[in-house]
This record gives structure tokens, C-alpha cells and sequence, in this order.
């Protein structure tokens, strides 16, 4: 449980019950050689309009050439399984998975509140 004034000093959309965690993803994706960059693109164009996302981050890895990562955090699971019912996220699944060499490793997680919550 955080403290008062821990809570106040988080915005409203991160304060999560104790009884309905937020719902987070860490997953690795390796590119075929030399699409990363066009894989970054599809991935981080139009996610603006997904529900429930308070944080979705892409990145590169810093040592593979064709990897990346995606940080995500929402309000609930039920969320991140709504979003991906979206017409401009499917759309974004089918136009990049073709650039994907392979999925994984991932990471479920329960995020409990810092920067940007």
C-alpha cells in the first residue's frame, strides 16, 4: 500500500485499486536483418488512440541490431485485450508481421506507480 502523499503526487489515471491491479507487458522483438527500423515505425505510428494505455514505449536494443523492446503499462488486462480488437492495431499486427524474425522473450508484469503514471 503507498502512502498518502505518495498517492497525491501520482496523477489520477495511475492510481490503481488494490484490487484491480494495472497490467503491464516487457516483450523483445527481433526484426529480420535491416527492418527494425521500418518495424519501429509501424509500431509507434497511431498508438494515441488505444484506451486504458498509460504508458507504451518502443525501443532499441542497445547491443542487437535487430532487436527492440516494447514497454507497456495500462489500466487493467482487460484493456490491453480490448486494444488489440482496434482497427489500427490490427492493421499495424498485419503490416508488421512481416518485418518480425521472432517474438520473445515477455514479460508480464503488475506496475505499481512511478514517472510517467
Amino acid at each position: 500500500m503507498i502512502g498518502v502523499a505518495a498517492a497525491a503526487a501520482l496523477p489520477s489515471a495511475a492510481r490503481a485499486k488494490e484490487d484491480a491491479p494495472m497490467y503491464g507487458l516487457i516483450g523483445k522483438m527481433t526484426a529480420h536483418p535491416g527492418q527494425r527500423d521500418a518495424l519501429i515505425e509501424i509500431l509507434v505510428a497511431d498508438t494515441g488512440g488505444m484506451p486504458g494505455c498509460l504508458s507504451y514505449i518502443v525501443s532499441r536494443d542497445a547491443k542487437e541490431a535487430d532487436a527492440l523492446w516494447v514497454t507497456e503499462v495500462w489500466r487493467s488486462q482487460s484493456d490491453h485485450q480490448n486494444s488489440l480488437k482496434l482497427p489500427s492495431v490490427q492493421a499495424a499486427i498485419a503490416k508488421g508481421r512481416p518485418l518480425i524474425k521472432d517474438m520473445g522473450p515477455y514479460f508480464e508484469t503488475q506496475p505499481i506507480g512511478g514517472v510517467g503514471l
